[in-house]
């Protein structure tokens, strides 16, 4: 065995261009274009518009090489492309080896026959992606999503890489994944499938590999298993047949959890194909032994949607992952380490990796292993109507979805397969099944003129019996082909039709008695975040509000005279239709009308975090109800307004630093109800939790007026309603501007966090200049900040001036005469006193006040 990796010393070009460019590979035309000076940044400013005829355009990529020796000895050699995006041609010393249209597929040849010693030419040309989904749009329309490019699904590509209601349409070209020669004569491993078996006090790791044969030498498989503390086990096996299974077992296993419910200890698995002690083949793995189940039983309030790992219930506590970059692969190990670490950090422990992206690269999954982040996988499918009646189009879907199963099912932090994104919901509630009709009528109506008119004549709008139409199609292979092929590949691990769901086709799709639902009425129905409190789904797997991002990020996109909120370059960079003026509309609200710009960008990441807050507070008190939130979203793949919490760069936005407060293990939460207010703690942790609930009612200035404690014993794995206490006796019109309600909870002499409820929307408290200092002191190589105030200050917001770092907490609130301790890193390079004098502070009060 021989591997030639090939992604050095490649040429591209446009293709009616004599002028040959150097190209980085993985790599695609838009980042090779940048990095030559050929075209703008297409994130800055309006640029994206003045690139679209990258993408509209047809390439050539060309590489001459040597192959190696070795590699031309062995009797088998194949060229491996991991990923081509997309419509490709790939030609060897002239020859044509194949074409490829899916981005998400591994494509190989033997190409023993073509190579020859000295100089070899690899060409692929890549057709345009517009072009080919703007021909097949006119040729058979399909239902898309409003802001993107038409026709995406007929593609096998990243839907959103044509645009979406937060990102750009910038679709990339280019060879995106590795590519290289594999020279073998003897043997290949051509499929190994792990699984778990669990007993009491110990796990059988099972391997069944099926292996490719070009001779006849006996052969044996190995396989070692080394454990987190290093130890080796061994076993090995003849390969007698094609298939054979090798079996493991581990004493005392060590198990794996999601983050916040234990470690996530990892055994590395190592699989190699032997002749004698020559290794023909080998693969290596990391696993973490768990057990895991979507638990859906019947009760009171229809059926539950549980997931259970290692037999413990688990409430989901995450967000929704897009591609963190419209061009993946200048998306470095660092910042993706970034993305995930911050979301553990922020007390998560699950991601959706949504379906209008991509199956994301096997550093995703490893970093989601090591932190201990649960993943719902969905297929990539998403808020469109694909043609899934056409037998080609199946048959690519089918060889796409065999290899990601077959690659991804070994992985601790796999949860759940999901058949796509809200394309059920359109079903049942979007009109699709109209617009079906209608396009299918104009496709066939010129063919079968008696068509057109025998389908008016459908009382119901349904398709004539005998013709399967497209929402047929869907419902059979989401509800019967696509789960086929899961339980044959992967029957260790859940599956669901569509998110949402009922797991009914197209009945109550996004109902709240079974299944997942998705909630999207504050956003999109300018609703009031009091809303969520109506709401009781099983499982949120989405919901949202968005906010614009820091303004150092603003910065690399708009010039100062673009800030403004209606600005062309602000709306530029906003996607969701009339998505500013909501924001605006939903600040009035909440919040008095900024005094300036930055103080807009800084209330309206307040909204975006007071938003999602009101909401999972709701469900994590109503736990026995509801097993998880989702929302939307974690990340972004450009900078501009969005639902993420973490914005392109990576900078925590108010929102993440919420979400570390409102996915704590033990959550303190107020449900106010003025003048009443509730007192919950939620306890996620598998032990009972003792401690104190502290309360008072103070005026602005931190005169009490009332105050109490309660002891608090919180059961594990569940929501503890403390007390309600009725104020009606000390608020009225008179005082309701000027006094807050304070609950800290505590144990022992350590105050674990503060929770703080007004009585009236805080664009109408009586705030003062609250007079906040801050001393920074050093303590090794981190900056401790010890702030005291006067008077109330809502919603602390830390910064310091040229440099991004993460605070231990931000946008928090500091009621009068109290001190807090906040701590970041200390910056590379800097001392206390420059970071005394980059140090910025501000609170609610400084949003408005001249």
């Amino acid at each position: 065995m021989h591997i030639q990796i090939m992604t050095t010393e490649w040429q591209f070009r446009q293709a009616d261009s004599e002028e040959w460019l150097p190209a980085q590979v993985p790599g695609s035309v838009h980042t090779d274009l940048l990095a030559a000076g050929r075209i703008p940044d297409p994130f800055v400013a309006d640029n994206e518009k003045h690139v679209r005829w990258v993408a509209e355009s047809d390439w050539e990529y060309r590489r001459t090489f040597i192959p190696h020796t070795d590699i031309l000895a062995e009797e088998q050699i194949f060229l491996i492309c991991d990923g081509l995006d997309t419509l490709a041609e790939v030609i060897l010393n002239g020859q044509l080896l194949g074409k490829t249209e899916n981005m998400f597929r591994q494509y190989r040849w033997n190409v023993k026959n073509l190579l020859r010693e000295g100089d070899n030419q690899l060409v692929i040309f890549f057709s345009s992606p517009v072009q080919y989904i703007t021909a097949k749009q006119t040729e058979r329309p399909m239902q898309g999503v409003a802001q993107a490019i038409d026709g995406a699904p007929h593609l096998r590509k990243a839907p959103c890489q044509f645009g979406w209601d937060w990102g750009p349409m910038l679709p990339p070209i280019g060879i995106w994944k590795s590519i290289r020669l594999e020279g073998r004569s003897v043997a290949q491993l051509n499929d190994i499938h792990l699984r778990q078996h669990h007993e009491e006090d110990k796990v059988t790791i099972e391997v069944k590999l099926t292996v490719e044969r070009w001779q006849n030498s006996p052969l044996s498989a190995k396989v070692l298993v080394t454990t987190p503390d290093s130890s080796i086990l061994e076993a090995k096996a003849d390969v007698v047949d094609e298939e054979v299974v090798v079996e493991i077992p581990v004493d005392q296993p060590q198990l794996w959890w999601p983050n916040g419910y234990g470690i996530q200890p990892l055994y590395g698995v190592e699989i190699l194909l032997l002749e004698r002690e020559q290794v023909h083949d080998q693969r290596t793995y990391q696993i973490g032994l768990r057990t895991i189940e979507l638990r859906q039983e019947d009760d009171e309030w229809g059926k539950s949607f549980t997931f259970m790992i290692n037999g413990v219930p688990i409430f989901a506590k995450g967000s929704n992952w897009i591609p963190a970059d419209s061009f993946p692969t200048r998306l470095t190990d660092d910042r993706l380490e970034d993305l995930i670490r911050s979301a553990a950090a922020s007390n998560q422990n699950m991601i959706r990796v949504w379906g209008g992206g991509l199956y994301e690269e096997d550093r995703f999954y490893d970093l989601c292993d090591r932190y201990g982040i649960l993943v719902w996988q969905d297929f990539i499918f998403s808020c469109s109507i694909y043609p899934l009646d056409d037998k080609a189009f199946l048959e690519n879907v089918r060889i796409e979805a065999l290899e990601n199963i077959r690659r991804l099912r070994h992985r601790a932090s796999l949860a759940l397969w999901c058949g796509n994104n809200e394309m059920e919901w359109g079903w049942e509630s979007w009109g699709w099944s109209e617009s079906e009709i209608e396009e299918e009528i104009k496709s066939y109506a010129e063919k079968i003129p008696e068509l057109k008119r025998l389908l008016l004549n459908v009382s119901n709008r349904e398709l004539l019996p005998g013709w399967k139409g497209l929402r047929e199609a869907y419902g059979e292979f989401f509800y019967a082909t696509l789960p086929e092929w899961i339980a044959r590949e992967d029957p260790d691990t859940p599956y669901w039709p569509s998110s949402p769901s009922s797991n009914t086709p197209f009945d109550n799709v996004n109902g709240q008695e079974w299944g997942d639902a998705h909630f999207w009425d504050v956003w999109h129905g300018r609703m009031p975040f009091s809303v969520y409190r109506d709401q009781y789904p099983r499982f949120m797997s989405e919901f949202g509000f968005q906010s614009l991002p820091p303004l150092e990020t603003i910065r690399t996109y708009a010039d100062q005279v673009d800030w403004n909120i209606t600005s062309y370059i602000m709306e530029h960079h906003q996607r969701s239709l009339n998505g500013n003026g909501v924001m605006i509309a939903q600040m009035t609200d909440s919040f008095r009308m900024p005094k300036d710009f930055e103080m807009l960008v800084y209330l309206s990441m307040l909204l975006q975090a007071e938003c999602i807050r009101y909401g999972v507070e709701h469900w994590r008190r109503n736990m026995h109800r509801v097993s998880g939130t989702l929302y939307w979203q974690l990340n972004d793949c450009w900078p501009g307004a969005s639902w993420s919490s973490l914005d392109y760069f990576g900078r925590w936005k108010a929102l993440h630093y919420a979400a570390q407060r409102f996915y704590a293990p033990v959550l303190l939460s107020v449900e106010d109800d003025p003048p009443r207010m509730g007192i919950h703690v939620t306890n996620e942790l598998t032990e009972p939790w003792e401690g104190t609930v502290r309360w008072s009612l103070e005026g602005l200035d931190g005169e009490v007026l009332e105050a109490g404690q309660e002891a608090v014993s919180a059961v594990p794995l569940a929501s503890t309603h403390v007390c309600m206490l009725d104020f009606s006796e000390c608020i009225s019109d008179e005082n309701a501007r000027e006094v807050i309600f304070i609950c800290e909870l505590w144990q022992g002499d350590r105050r674990v966090t503060l929770s703080l409820a007004t009585f009236v929307p805080n664009k109408h408290l009586l705030l003062t200049n609250p007079t906040l200092q801050a001393n920074v002191q050093q303590d090794g190589n981190k900056l401790v900040f010890k702030l005291t105030n006067e008077s109330l200050a809502r919603f602390i917001e830390l910064s310091l001036d040229g440099v991004d770092v993460v605070f231990s907490d931000n946008y928090f609130d500091l009621p009068a005469g109290r001190t807090v301790e906040v701590i970041s890193p200390l910056p590379e390079g800097w001392t206390v006193d420059q970071a005394q004098k980059a140090l910025r502070v501000r609170s609610l009060y400084d949003s408005f006040a001249l």
